[in-house]
């Protein structure tokens, strides 16, 4: 089930990222007193009432002549608008309603989506009833609020929960295998998925951002069920997004969280770059298996070592995905496609891998003949117990006698201990320390 987002929009200076930051309960948005602070958009994660959700804070919308930076703000608005289920309008209500906050209620109105006006700074009951006159806008839900004092925060989000879906129903198959294709713009997302499905089911082009709604494409390969989610996002007719490398961040968040299996796409030709880890990390917090499919291997000039640099070079920047196997393939050829979704069953299959109990803690016991735990002060880590207790990704609760003397390296030696017996190749897997009483 996919995670409902909000979008916070607005003109400049009526309190949009003092909202976004109330409600997710940090500074994470940077607040200033003056217009234009926010000119990208920012995602946290938030939770009301036990129900998570995303929030996505946005730039101060300008109206009339607009340099390129305001066009730059302006088209990551649209992009958040178009990700959102609700948009949530912040105005100044001391300020009242200015032409800007008419021309953007015109301009959300052609969006079709659920709008709720939040009319800010109103901490004062005296100043009330200002919100009566911002009905005239056109939006039924008109809220008023002081983000700064917290006020109306919860009848705000009372508001949007009542607007988000109740229920997201996955399709898929059960048995079915969810890959997300994941990877910053242009690497080849698209022509990977149309490689593996062996037909032109998804839109292909040489523009970085030409991809701006995800298709999920259901397909079965020698009697395996799979969905496939390619997470580049098609650019709407009539709209242009800018061309950077923050734009498919919510996309692929989005296709994440309803994955089993991420394919990491990375371009052979241009290498690594610094946002090809952010995507990764967004993965492996969500704890999906992880494949890295590396694309136009064959346009790179190579050697009979390039692809072993390659893979060196790989591993010390992503010294986290030591376990994710990669492949080196061309899309446009069709060069190692079919490995790909070999690997990718291998990864989901140890996704899923649970253990008996009993196997578990012999192992851990052998591990700790062989090296045992460090002591401290005289005192000595003591492992007694271990047991898998979930899986996707596979979990193990060690309890322990002392919490805060297991070290990461020691933690980190039971974790290859446990890889060296049973694999786990393609997916992370998670220790989880408890003090037994």
């Amino acid at each position: 089930m996919s995670i409902p987002i909000m979008a916070i929009v607005g003109r400049p200076n009526v309190g949009k990222s003092t909202l976004f930051n109330r409600i997710i309960g940090s500074r994470l948005a940077i607040v200033e007193d003056r217009p234009g602070i926010t000119r990208d958009r920012i995602y946290a994660a938030a939770e009301w009432l036990s129900r998570p959700f995303r929030v996505v804070d946005t730039g101060g919308l300008e109206v009339g002549e607009m340099d390129e930076i305001t066009k730059r703000i302006r088209a990551q608005v649209e992009l958040a608008i178009d990700e959102a289920q609700v948009i949530v309008f912040v105005v100044d209500g001391i300020a009242g309603i200015t032409p800007a906050d008419e021309e953007i209620a015109q301009w959300l109105r052609i969006s079709q989506k659920p709008v709720i006006i939040a009319v800010n700074k109103l901490d004062n009951p005296k100043r009330i009833s200002l919100v009566y006159d911002f009905y005239s806008l056109g939006f039924s839900d008109t809220i008023p609020i002081s983000a700064e004092h917290a006020t109306g925060i919860g009848d705000l989000l009372e508001s949007v929960f009542h607007h988000f879906p109740d229920h997201q129903e996955d399709i898929t198959d059960e048995d079915a295998i969810k890959i997300a294709v994941i990877g910053r713009p242009n690497v080849g997302k698209s022509s990977i998925v149309n490689s593996m499905l062996g037909e032109d089911r998804v839109l292909v082009s040489d523009v970085a951002g030409t991809t701006r709604d995800a298709i999920d494409t259901a397909f079965e390969l020698d009697g395996q069920p799979f969905q496939i989610i390619d997470t580049a996002g098609m650019r709407k007719r009539g709209k242009v997004y800018e061309a950077t490398e923050k734009y498919s961040v919510l996309r692929a968040l989005r296709a994440i969280e309803r994955s089993d299996v991420a394919i990491l796409v990375i371009d052979g030709k241009d290498g690594i770059i610094e946002q090809d880890k952010h995507i990764a990390g967004y993965a492996l917090e969500a704890g999906k298996a992880i494949v890295v499919v590396v694309n136009k291997w064959d346009i790179v000039e190579k050697d009979e070592k390039t692809a072993q640099e390659f893979e060196k070079k790989f591993r010390s920047h992503f010294p986290f995905l030591s376990w994710a196997p990669i492949l080196f393939v061309s899309a446009k050829t069709g060069r190692r496609v079919v490995s790909v979704l070999e690997t990718v069953v291998i990864a989901a299959q140890n996704h899923s891998h649970r253990i008996s109990t009993s196997t578990v803690n012999t192992l851990i016991q052998d591990a700790v003949a062989m090296t045992p735990p460090p002591t401290d002060k005289g005192k000595r880590l003591k492992i007694l117990y271990a047991t898998q207790v979930s899986v996707k990704p596979p979990t193990f609760a060690v309890f322990v006698n002392h919490a805060e003397m297991m070290h990461f390296s020691y933690e980190r030696y039971l974790e290859n201990r446990l890889r060296e017996a049973f694999g786990f190749v393609g997916t992370p897997i998670r220790l989880v320390i408890r003090q037994r009483e």
